[in-house]
């Protein structure tokens, strides 16, 4: 079986309070980017195997990996052999490698015959990472707490063009969270996506863009061009780098 994880963006990315757990709660809305994709194959068979082209992957059990122990573990799933062609940015902002690990965990919920319903593949999902449960039902939602708590929400940007600008920088989870400073919204990225597009720029921020600026002068430099060009809102994704702009068709 063959698959195509796609990517996401942020739409307003506002960090809330450090988790006593070290983890963060956050505010944003994630629209999912489907033509920016990787291919993921999967295949029954005698001996498990997981291969990789593309995009070069760091060494390691890959998320895809550990998303067919999970339910190996669980149900007792055969062996499968894998194949994922990266090619979206890795370290970007993007969201990449939790598609990867959601769409894994959907093909194998097929192939074995699992009949899971979507709220427990998202409980397994989060096993594997904060941002991986939004890519089971994969349409645009509001995410809160560290990414478990989602909430449909009614938005087409499919009469716009999004643009993906990606400088080529890798911007660590652990880098962004480190520089970040905390401060309280003045709007919630709920009551902004209300607005009309036109309204978003200066109010839908992404919470990360002022540090990782500081740290990346090309990025506010990437952004500022994009409006010049016409853009009608202009933003980082997740913890970067990768820039996003919406347009009129």
């Amino acid at each position: 079986m063959i698959v195509y994880p796609n990517a996401k963006i942020n739409l307003g990315l506002n960090i809330l309070r450090k988790r006593e757990d070290g983890y963060h709660d956050i505010s944003s809305v994630f629209y999912p980017v489907k033509e920016c994709v990787d291919v993921l194959e999967i295949v029954k068979s005698d001996n498990f195997e997981f291969t990789k082209s593309g995009i070069e992957i760091p060494n390691g059990e890959n998320i895809c990996e550990k998303a067919w122990n999970l339910l190996h573990t669980d149900f007792g799933i055969g062996n499968v052999k894998i194949h994922l062609h990266k090619q979206i940015a890795i370290g970007a902002g993007l969201g990449g490698g939790s598609a990867d690990a959601s769409f894994t965990l959907k093909v194998l919920d097929d192939l074995f015959d699992l009949n899971l319903s979507v709220t427990e593949l998202e409980k397994y999902a989060l096993r594997l990472g904060a941002d991986c449960p939004f890519f089971i039902d994969n349409t645009p939602k509001l995410v809160e707490g560290i990414g478990e708590k989602m909430t449909s929400i009614d938005l087409d940007l499919s009469e716009y063009n999004i643009r993906l600008i990606n400088p080529g920088i890798h911007v660590s989870t652990k880098e962004a969270y480190s520089d970040l400073v905390l401060k309280t919204p003045v709007l919630s990225v709920e009551k902004i996506i209300e607005l009309p597009i036109i309204e978003w720029k200066g109010k839908l921020k992404n919470d990360f863009e002022e540090s990782i600026f500081e740290k990346h002068l090309q990025l506010e430099g990437i952004k500022d061009e994009l409006y010049k060009e016409g853009s009608i809102y202009v933003s980082m994704t997740g913890s970067g780098s990768v820039i996003f702009s919406i347009k009129y068709l």
